[in-house]
């Protein structure tokens, strides 16, 4: 990775942390992907530290806030957490290494791995999440996907106008600033970064980075909010 900082793609410019359990996690990095590798242990030493009169242990560390709705289709493999006043629907497939925020909904048949989902997010149908980072309010319209390995195999950058970063990572999803609404069935390619406050229209192919407070029409055509 590039030593110099680009403060668009940090921790600081994309997410508000009071939003999220896994604060002490994000603090300890600079940008949000250097969290991936680490999101498995984290949600293990965080669940052992949980108040049982909260959260119910469901499983090898499986630890399920007693206010959640989880319906008895679901799927959940450990390491997970699961916060309060959240909803797993019919059929949800929740692979392990998730840290699922309080207020969130994790819908019919969609797909979570390795991810950190913070409060009051929305991936309520059909939607893969995987190597990824959903910030506060962020919602992934009906069949959005993140694609979290490219199709050659080789290793992911996170790239804009004036910066291309290599992470090292082979397995690198999205990660979405607060606030995002991703159209529905789109696509966020390995290693795109989209800030706070922006919109991606429905059917859109995205890589790269996506700047905060604008609309993504298309890769030639981004406009910022007025």
């Amino acid at each position: 990775m590039n030593n110099e900082t680009v403060k668009q793609v940090t921790i600081k410019e994309l997410y508000d942390l009071t939003e999220t359990a896994a604060k002490p996690l994000l603090e300890s990095v600079t940008y949000p992907w250097e969290a991936l590798p680490k999101i498995k242990d984290f949600i293990i030493e965080l669940g052992n530290s949980l108040d049982p009169e909260e959260y119910e242990k469901r499983g090898e560390n499986i630890w399920i806030h007693k206010s959640a709705t989880v319906f008895d289709s679901a799927y959940i493999a450990g390491p997970c957490i699961i916060g309060k006043d959240t909803e797993v629907r019919q059929c949800a497939f929740i692979r392990g290494s998730a840290l699922v925020g309080d207020n969130c909904v994790v819908g019919n048949s969609t797909e979570l791995k390795n991810v950190i989902i913070f409060n009051n997010v929305q991936v309520p149908h059909y939607n893969y999440v995987g190597d990824s980072i959903l910030g506060f309010h962020s919602h992934m319209g009906a069949g959005s996907i993140t694609s979290n390995v490219k199709s050659d195999k080789t290793l992911v950058h996170v790239k804009g106008a004036d910066f291309d970063i290599a992470t090292g990572m082979k397995k690198f999803g999205a990660m979405l600033g607060d606030y995002v609404e991703v159209g529905c069935n789109s696509v966020l390619n390995p290693g795109t970064v989209i800030g706070s406050h922006s919109n991606i229209y429905p059917l859109s192919r995205v890589r790269g980075y996506v700047p905060s407070n604008s609309i993504y029409k298309d890769q030639n055509d981004i406009v910022t909010k007025h």
